[in-house]
């Protein structure tokens, strides 16, 4: 128990020509060398995925027996917790770019990651997503435009996440409807003259329903970290876990790793929630008819397990009138979602065009009547 304890996100690979640290190969199985280009594939033979079992863990002592200690920073700024491979010289938050102090590391305890979602692109295509969305802003700042984001403050992070799994057994009351249409008269009038006329309007017919469901509710996911000042956006939070690699450490080099905040038990909660809206999904279809009424479910969970995942993004943010904005794009996908700032002048002389132009239409038409 003490050796798994250790873990192995710690562990470094050098390279055997020249000695400098290996760094995931973003899109691939492998890692390389930045400086001398040599290339070693990730060694994965033997590797599952670590489904845990949930009673254990949401004892605090279990929560301890497959763990490990890792360094990490946390920003005194906005407060990100984050762990930073050696690999970077210059230190700075991911999500605010405040320097960070490399002497103000601690080391922390973190339940081991089961899976991990690698990175799909290397950190140059991630400013080349960000170049062409800024080009498509309708009134952006020119000098917003022309500014080409520094690329030393684009960060590939692996996000924390936890996945639940479970066989879900639950009984349901409620009620079913089924639509049927009668013929009501109404009144109207026709030039000038009430006239009596017929239409179609919808009823429905409730019947009692009662029953229960079952299945396995598979890989639900929870947001691990709690993102007040700079949270990613849902538009970009979506992830296709079938991509899911069983963790290995050399993914992660090269690239920050968030550590988890919102406890296990606190997600567990969350996921509960999130069975119930499945359980009563299933009962409205388990009900049918056209539509339906859950009035009661009692719901059960056995052989639960879970895992901590990664999962990857970019970050970085941008500086405009004194203003800090961030944008993230989804480390799979390509997705990019953030804030923007807006020029004044740009909106202003575009309503002054419309209103004049509105007005000499205005004009050519008075004048041509």
């Amino acid at each position: 128990m003490e050796e798994q304890k250790k873990g192995t996100a710690e562990q470094k690979k050098s390279c055997i020509n020249c000695g400098a640290e290996l760094t995931y190969k973003p899109g691939s199985t492998q890692i390389k060398c930045d400086y001398c280009s040599h290339e070693e594939v990730i060694d994965q033979k033997g590797q599952e995925f670590q489904e845990l079992d949930l009673k254990p863990y949401l004892d605090e002592f279990g929560s301890q027996s497959h763990s490990e200690e890792i360094l990490m920073l946390q920003c005194k700024n906005c407060g990100a917790n984050q762990h930073i491979e050696e690999t970077y010289k210059s230190l700075h938050c991911v999500y605010c770019t405040m320097p960070l102090i490399i002497e103000d590391a601690k080391k922390e305890d973190w339940i081991l990651p089961g899976a991990v979602l690698p990175f799909q692109f290397d950190q140059r295509k991630s400013h080349q997503i960000f170049s062409k969305w800024v080009k498509g802003l309708w009134f952006a700042p020119n000098n917003l435009k022309k500014a080409a984001l520094d690329p030393q403050y684009t960060k590939g992070l692996y996000l924390p996440y936890w996945t639940f799994d479970a066989q879900l057994y639950a009984q349901y009351r409620g009620e079913r409807g089924d639509y049927y249409y009668v013929t009501v008269p109404y009144t109207t009038t026709e030039n000038g003259k009430t006239v009596t006329r017929t239409r179609q309007e919808q009823r429905t017919r409730w019947t009692p329903a009662s029953g229960d469901v079952s299945g396995f509710v598979d890989d639900t996911l929870i947001k691990a970290s709690n993102q007040r000042r700079n949270p990613v956006p849902s538009k970009i939070a979506n992830w296709n876990l079938d991509s899911l690699q069983p963790f290995n450490s050399s993914f992660l080099a090269g690239f920050v790793t968030e550590k988890y905040t919102i406890p296990l038990k606190e997600g567990h909660l969350e996921s509960t929630k999130e069975a119930e809206n499945i359980a009563r999904s299933w009962a409205r279809h388990d009900i049918g008819g056209d539509t339906q009424r859950v009035h009661k479910i009692k719901m059960t969970l056995n052989e639960e397990t879970f895992k901590h995942i990664l999962l990857p993004v970019y970050i970085s943010s941008y500086q405009y009138s004194g203003k800090k904005y961030n944008f993230f794009i989804n480390g799979q996908t390509g997705a990019i979602s953030g804030k923007r700032p807006y020029s004044f002048w740009k909106i202003f002389f575009f309503i002054l065009f419309i209103l004049i132009l509105l007005g000499i239409i205005g004009y050519i038409a008075s004048k041509n009547n």
